[in-house]
């Protein structure tokens, strides 16, 4: 029979990342999610449900998420679950856990929480030829400049130890 495991979770840290490294050199972050439920009551209020998960990140995106991230922090997470069992003073325990495998930040760049790190299109700028109409200031320009191709391959700019990702 086959079987899948996938999850894919967005909310806010519980606390900041604790980064450690194993003896092999590998990057390890742990921190907790916390990923609201908004619902509605019976008596029509609105409440919020939440739950908390624990996430563990490798490598070079715990790296990051160390550097960039903090309590409070939005942040996406997909990975899978994985279960952790060990005995304490006799007794068996066990835990579920997200092992992330991709993670995206959420959230403004340079923005409140140090999410930081999202998307979202380029501020504009005015037109310098509008008459002071603005319908035209909030136009796109009817030319863009053409892009410099991105590297696809195991060409120059991989290798680059500053990029975040």
């Amino acid at each position: 029979m086959a079987s899948f495991n996938r999850v894919v979770l967005m909310g806010n840290l519980t606390r900041d990342i604790e980064l450690r490294y194993l003896p092999s050199g590998m990057a390890v972050a742990e921190f907790g999610l916390a990923v609201n439920d908004r619902r509605k009551t019976s008596d029509g209020q609105w409440v919020d449900d939440p739950s908390f998960f624990d996430i563990t990140l490798f490598g070079r995106t715990a790296e990051v998420a160390s550097e960039y991230l903090s309590k409070g922090s939005p942040v996406l997470i997909e990975g899978r679950l994985k279960q952790d069992t060990w005995e304490k003073d006799g007794q068996k325990r066990s835990k579920v856990k997200v092992i992330g495998e991709r993670m995206q930040m959420v959230g403004a760049k340079g923005g409140g929480n140090g999410g930081g790190g999202g998307g979202g299109a380029p501020a504009r700028q005015s037109n310098p030829n509008s008459q002071g109409n603005n319908n035209q200031q909030s136009r796109p320009p009817a030319q863009q400049p053409a892009r410099d191709a991105q590297p696809t391959g195991d060409g120059p700019g991989y290798d680059e130890p500053d990029i975040p990702f």
